[in-house]
């Protein structure tokens, strides 16, 4: 069962039940497969909780056209960035344009081969995760290893058109070293750097659930996004990690009194 989970997803759209069959028997084994018969359904599967990795997509369809398919697909920001690939009997230069055009990845022709579905599904598949680690890379702070502020404008964007569907609320924190400035005068710039490291991973192991977030926001500035969390509960959670990087004791100096890291945090729901 455990893996099974663990195999890339792969929905296949298409309205004739022998064309899914002779599809998914080729792909069951390295595949977690999943199938839509319509337009509208396939659409629904996209954008759910938990999305395919790649779409393989029938051209011919009644009342929605997997050309119309593919075009909602990329203007839906949760779907845009799914890999689609046609499989059609329509095999005119002019069809595949379209397709290709539309946003499609790639394009087969029926009859088609199934050594060719599977190499270039492979391809499409190792290219997603290299752009999606690239990505990533963008949004991450290189020096402590957490979201940085693009990464931080592109969760609130997310999490706030989410809010505002639920109606749920949401809570921001803001946090700032107090002495990080002083120390990074006096001690030079290396030891501010560990200590921006420091309290960027107490902050992100401060957060217990996958929705909660922490990225730097400034030089010696950090932010914290949380979703469905009232002011209340954002203050506990502020407080808990004003004490934990407290707790820490970092230091610049030999001094047991001097240059002591601590927090001001302010939130708002």
């Amino acid at each position: 069962m455990c893996t099974e989970v663990s195999k890339p997803k792969i929905l296949i759209v298409d309205d004739m039940p022998l064309n899914i069959k002779i599809i998914s028997k080729t792909l069951k084994d390295d595949y977690n497969i999943v199938v839509a018969t319509s337009g509208e359904k396939a659409l629904g599967l996209a954008a759910s909780a938990s999305p395919p990795e790649i779409i393989l997509l029938d051209i011919i369809m009644p009342q929605m056209d997997g050309y119309e398919v593919c075009r909602k697909l990329k203007e839906n920001n949760k779907t845009k960035n799914i890999p689609v690939i046609f499989i059609s009997a329509k095999g005119e230069m002019e069809d595949e344009a379209k397709g290709l055009e539309l946003g499609a990845v790639d394009y087969i022709i029926k009859p088609f081969s199934v050594p060719i579905v599977n190499a270039r599904i492979k391809t499409h598949l190792s290219l997603k995760r290299k752009t999606e680690m690239l990505e990533r890379l963008v949004f991450i702070d290189g020096l402590t290893e957490i979201l940085n502020r693009r990464g931080f404008n592109k969760f609130l964007e997310q999490e706030w058109d989410r809010e505002k569907r639920t109606k749920n609320p949401l809570s921001l924190a803001l946090i700032s070293m107090d002495s990080l400035k002083k120390a990074g005068d006096c001690y030079a710039q290396l030891l501010g750097n560990d200590g921006l490291h420091k309290v960027a991973q107490v902050l992100a192991k401060s957060l217990r659930r996958p929705a909660d977030l922490v990225a730097r926001y400034g030089d010696e500035e950090f932010a914290i996004l949380l979703p469905e969390t009232d002011i209340e509960a954002t203050m506990e959670i502020a407080e808990k990690i004003r004490a934990n990087v407290e707790n820490m004791g970092i230091r610049y100096s030999n001094s047991e009194n001097e240059n002591r890291v601590t927090l001001t945090v302010g939130a708002a729901q």
